[in-house]
Protein backbone atom coordinates (compact mmCIF):
# COMPACT_ATOMS: atom_id res chain seq x y z
CA UNK A 1 0.00 0.00 0.00
CA UNK A 2 1.88 3.20 -0.91
CA UNK A 3 -0.03 5.84 1.62
CA UNK A 4 -2.92 5.42 4.02
CA UNK A 5 -6.06 6.40 3.04
CA UNK A 6 -6.99 9.70 3.76
CA UNK A 7 -10.09 10.01 5.76
CA UNK A 8 -10.25 6.33 7.14
CA UNK A 9 -7.20 7.01 9.14
CA UNK A 10 -8.74 9.22 11.58
CA UNK A 11 -11.03 8.54 15.30
CA UNK A 12 -13.01 11.69 16.14
CA UNK A 13 -12.73 13.88 19.05
CA UNK A 14 -15.59 16.31 19.54
CA UNK A 15 -18.96 16.16 18.23
CA UNK A 16 -20.89 18.00 16.03
CA UNK A 17 -24.35 19.95 16.55
CA UNK A 18 -28.10 18.35 16.04
CA UNK A 19 -30.01 20.39 13.54
CA UNK A 20 -33.01 19.63 12.23
CA UNK A 21 -34.16 20.41 8.44
CA UNK A 22 -37.19 19.81 6.89
CA UNK A 23 -37.61 18.62 3.56
CA UNK A 24 -40.24 19.43 0.93
CA UNK A 25 -43.79 18.60 1.08
CA UNK A 26 -44.74 15.49 0.07
CA UNK A 27 -46.10 14.23 -2.72
CA UNK A 28 -49.60 12.27 -1.48
CA UNK A 29 -50.58 10.75 -5.27
CA UNK A 30 -47.89 8.33 -5.19
CA UNK A 31 -46.18 7.30 -2.73
CA UNK A 32 -43.69 4.08 -3.86
CA UNK A 33 -44.36 1.34 -1.70
CA UNK A 34 -40.05 0.17 -1.72
CA UNK A 35 -39.47 3.42 0.31
CA UNK A 36 -40.24 5.25 3.48
CA UNK A 37 -41.73 8.50 1.36
CA UNK A 38 -41.57 11.77 -0.19
CA UNK A 39 -40.54 14.53 1.68
CA UNK A 40 -39.11 12.39 4.99
CA UNK A 41 -35.51 12.91 4.52
CA UNK A 42 -33.91 13.47 7.66
CA UNK A 43 -30.43 15.34 7.33
CA UNK A 44 -29.72 15.96 11.30
CA UNK A 45 -30.74 11.61 11.38
CA UNK A 46 -27.03 11.75 9.33
CA UNK A 47 -25.44 13.81 11.59
CA UNK A 48 -26.25 11.68 14.53
CA UNK A 49 -24.60 8.85 12.82
CA UNK A 50 -22.11 10.53 12.62
CA UNK A 51 -21.70 11.42 16.26
CA UNK A 52 -21.89 7.94 16.87
CA UNK A 53 -19.52 7.13 15.06
CA UNK A 54 -17.08 9.31 16.50
CA UNK A 55 -18.10 8.48 19.69
CA UNK A 56 -17.67 4.79 18.84
CA UNK A 57 -13.84 5.52 17.77
CA UNK A 58 -13.19 7.38 21.20
CA UNK A 59 -14.34 4.68 23.07
CA UNK A 60 -13.44 1.38 20.88
CA UNK A 61 -10.56 2.42 18.46
CA UNK A 62 -10.76 3.67 15.13
CA UNK A 63 -10.70 0.83 12.84
CA UNK A 64 -13.07 -0.83 15.09
CA UNK A 65 -15.57 2.38 14.75
CA UNK A 66 -15.36 2.31 11.16
CA UNK A 67 -15.96 -1.66 10.72
CA UNK A 68 -19.44 -1.45 12.77
CA UNK A 69 -20.45 1.52 10.79
CA UNK A 70 -19.58 0.01 7.91
CA UNK A 71 -22.16 -1.46 5.05
CA UNK A 72 -21.06 -5.31 4.37
CA UNK A 73 -20.19 -4.02 0.50
CA UNK A 74 -18.57 -0.32 1.86
CA UNK A 75 -15.64 0.76 -0.16
CA UNK A 76 -12.39 2.69 0.59
CA UNK A 77 -9.73 3.86 -1.62
CA UNK A 78 -5.67 2.99 0.12
CA UNK A 79 -5.35 3.83 -2.56
CA UNK A 80 -7.14 0.87 -5.25
CA UNK A 81 -10.82 0.60 -4.30
CA UNK A 82 -11.43 -2.58 -1.40
CA UNK A 83 -13.97 -4.44 0.67
CA UNK A 84 -13.55 -2.27 4.11
CA UNK A 85 -14.21 -4.72 6.32
CA UNK A 86 -12.05 -7.23 4.88
CA UNK A 87 -8.92 -4.89 5.14
CA UNK A 88 -10.33 -3.62 8.79
CA UNK A 89 -9.95 -6.93 9.88
CA UNK A 90 -7.56 -7.61 12.29
CA UNK A 91 -5.79 -3.81 11.60
CA UNK A 92 -3.68 -2.76 13.97
CA UNK A 93 -5.30 0.62 15.97
CA UNK A 94 -2.94 3.85 15.26
CA UNK A 95 -1.07 5.36 18.02
CA UNK A 96 -2.65 8.97 17.44
CA UNK A 97 -6.25 9.26 15.89
CA UNK A 98 -7.31 11.50 14.11
CA UNK A 99 -10.51 14.30 14.21
CA UNK A 100 -13.07 15.11 11.25
CA UNK A 101 -15.64 17.24 11.78
CA UNK A 102 -18.34 17.70 8.96
CA UNK A 103 -19.55 20.97 6.93
CA UNK A 104 -22.00 19.74 4.52
CA UNK A 105 -24.82 17.04 4.19
CA UNK A 106 -26.80 15.85 0.94
CA UNK A 107 -29.65 13.78 1.36
CA UNK A 108 -31.91 11.48 -0.82
CA UNK A 109 -35.77 13.10 -0.49
CA UNK A 110 -37.12 9.82 0.96
CA UNK A 111 -34.29 9.53 3.55
CA UNK A 112 -32.76 6.55 2.31
CA UNK A 113 -29.21 7.79 1.14
CA UNK A 114 -26.93 10.32 2.38
CA UNK A 115 -23.68 11.96 2.03
CA UNK A 116 -21.07 14.24 4.10
CA UNK A 117 -18.22 15.94 3.10
CA UNK A 118 -16.24 17.47 6.02
CA UNK A 119 -12.48 18.87 7.55
CA UNK A 120 -9.87 16.27 9.42
CA UNK A 121 -6.63 16.99 10.68
CA UNK A 122 -4.15 14.10 12.05
CA UNK A 123 -2.03 15.04 15.11
CA UNK A 124 1.34 16.17 13.12
CA UNK A 125 -0.79 18.85 11.22
CA UNK A 126 -1.48 17.34 8.33
CA UNK A 127 -5.52 18.31 6.74
CA UNK A 128 -7.75 17.36 4.44
CA UNK A 129 -10.98 16.46 3.52
CA UNK A 130 -13.42 13.44 3.11
CA UNK A 131 -16.31 12.46 1.96
CA UNK A 132 -18.28 9.57 3.01
CA UNK A 133 -21.67 8.08 1.22
CA UNK A 134 -24.55 6.54 4.05
CA UNK A 135 -27.14 4.55 3.07
CA UNK A 136 -30.00 3.68 5.41
CA UNK A 137 -30.94 0.17 6.43
CA UNK A 138 -34.45 -1.23 6.97
CA UNK A 139 -34.04 -0.92 10.68
CA UNK A 140 -33.75 3.27 9.90
CA UNK A 141 -30.07 3.65 11.22
CA UNK A 142 -27.40 4.56 8.67
CA UNK A 143 -24.06 2.42 7.51
CA UNK A 144 -21.30 3.83 5.27
CA UNK A 145 -20.95 2.37 1.87
CA UNK A 146 -18.20 4.54 0.29
CA UNK A 147 -15.59 6.96 2.36
CA UNK A 148 -12.83 9.03 0.33
CA UNK A 149 -10.81 12.01 0.97
CA UNK A 150 -7.73 13.34 0.56
CA UNK A 151 -4.65 15.70 2.03
CA UNK A 152 -4.72 19.67 1.56
CA UNK A 153 -2.27 22.04 1.39
CA UNK A 154 -4.83 24.64 3.69
CA UNK A 155 -6.97 23.11 6.04
CA UNK A 156 -11.13 24.05 4.69
CA UNK A 157 -12.77 26.86 6.04
CA UNK A 158 -15.05 25.83 8.78
CA UNK A 159 -18.27 27.23 8.29
CA UNK A 160 -20.29 29.14 10.86
CA UNK A 161 -23.11 26.24 10.60
CA UNK A 162 -23.29 23.07 9.26
CA UNK A 163 -25.25 23.07 6.31
CA UNK A 164 -27.65 20.68 4.73
CA UNK A 165 -29.52 19.85 1.11
CA UNK A 166 -32.28 17.74 0.31
CA UNK A 167 -33.21 16.45 -3.28
CA UNK A 168 -36.27 17.17 -4.74
CA UNK A 169 -39.29 14.32 -4.83
CA UNK A 170 -39.73 12.12 -7.54
CA UNK A 171 -43.45 12.70 -8.95
CA UNK A 172 -42.93 13.17 -12.08
CA UNK A 173 -43.07 11.00 -15.63
CA UNK A 174 -40.54 8.23 -15.75
CA UNK A 175 -39.44 8.69 -12.60
CA UNK A 176 -40.26 5.04 -11.39
CA UNK A 177 -37.81 4.18 -13.42
CA UNK A 178 -35.51 5.28 -11.16
CA UNK A 179 -35.87 3.18 -8.27
CA UNK A 180 -33.32 0.24 -8.36
CA UNK A 181 -30.17 0.67 -6.79
CA UNK A 182 -26.79 -0.15 -8.17
CA UNK A 183 -24.96 -2.57 -6.11
CA UNK A 184 -21.40 -4.11 -6.47
CA UNK A 185 -21.65 -8.06 -5.65
CA UNK A 186 -17.99 -8.61 -6.47
CA UNK A 187 -14.76 -7.41 -5.29
CA UNK A 188 -14.93 -3.34 -6.21
CA UNK A 189 -13.76 -2.34 -9.69
CA UNK A 190 -11.84 0.99 -10.19
CA UNK A 191 -15.67 2.13 -11.46
CA UNK A 192 -18.67 1.66 -8.68
CA UNK A 193 -22.04 3.76 -8.76
CA UNK A 194 -24.96 3.71 -6.14
CA UNK A 195 -28.28 5.57 -5.90
CA UNK A 196 -31.02 6.27 -3.18
CA UNK A 197 -34.37 3.71 -3.32
CA UNK A 198 -36.18 6.74 -5.28
CA UNK A 199 -33.62 8.02 -7.40
CA UNK A 200 -33.14 11.18 -6.40
CA UNK A 201 -29.48 11.10 -5.22
CA UNK A 202 -26.80 9.08 -7.28
CA UNK A 203 -22.93 8.78 -7.41
CA UNK A 204 -20.64 7.53 -9.09
CA UNK A 205 -16.86 6.95 -8.54
CA UNK A 206 -13.90 6.15 -11.33
CA UNK A 207 -10.33 4.86 -10.70
CA UNK A 208 -7.78 5.31 -13.22
CA UNK A 209 -4.65 2.89 -13.54
CA UNK A 210 -2.17 5.20 -11.41
CA UNK A 211 -4.71 5.01 -8.66
CA UNK A 212 -6.05 9.24 -9.62
CA UNK A 213 -9.45 8.74 -9.11
CA UNK A 214 -12.98 10.96 -9.10
CA UNK A 215 -16.23 10.94 -7.64
CA UNK A 216 -19.56 13.00 -8.34
CA UNK A 217 -22.95 13.15 -6.32
CA UNK A 218 -25.95 14.08 -8.14
CA UNK A 219 -29.65 14.92 -6.67
CA UNK A 220 -32.85 16.04 -7.99
CA UNK A 221 -33.27 19.98 -8.39
CA UNK A 222 -36.00 21.32 -10.37
CA UNK A 223 -36.65 18.15 -12.26
CA UNK A 224 -33.43 17.27 -13.24
CA UNK A 225 -30.29 15.23 -11.79
CA UNK A 226 -27.85 17.64 -10.97
CA UNK A 227 -24.29 17.48 -10.21
CA UNK A 228 -23.88 19.28 -6.62
CA UNK A 229 -20.67 17.74 -5.62
CA UNK A 230 -17.34 16.49 -7.59
CA UNK A 231 -14.03 15.47 -5.80
CA UNK A 232 -11.13 14.25 -7.96
CA UNK A 233 -7.60 12.79 -6.10
CA UNK A 234 -4.83 12.87 -7.71
CA UNK A 235 -2.46 10.04 -8.14
CA UNK A 236 -0.80 9.25 -5.05
CA UNK A 237 2.95 10.33 -5.77
CA UNK A 238 4.80 7.61 -3.22
CA UNK A 239 3.44 4.48 -5.38
CA UNK A 240 5.52 1.68 -5.56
Amino acid sequence: MSRPPARVLAAVAGGLALFALAAGPADARRRPEYAPGNGTANPSALVAAEIAFARTAREKGQWKAFDEFADDEAVMFVPEPVRAKEWLSGRKEPAAPVQWQAHQVWMSCDGTMGVTKGAWQQHDGTVGYFTTIWQQRKKGDYRWVLDQGDALAQPLKEPEMLSASVADCAGGPGDELLVERDREKAAPGMDGRGRSKDGTLTWRYHVEADHSRWLAVSMKKNGAMTEVLRSEVAAPKDRN
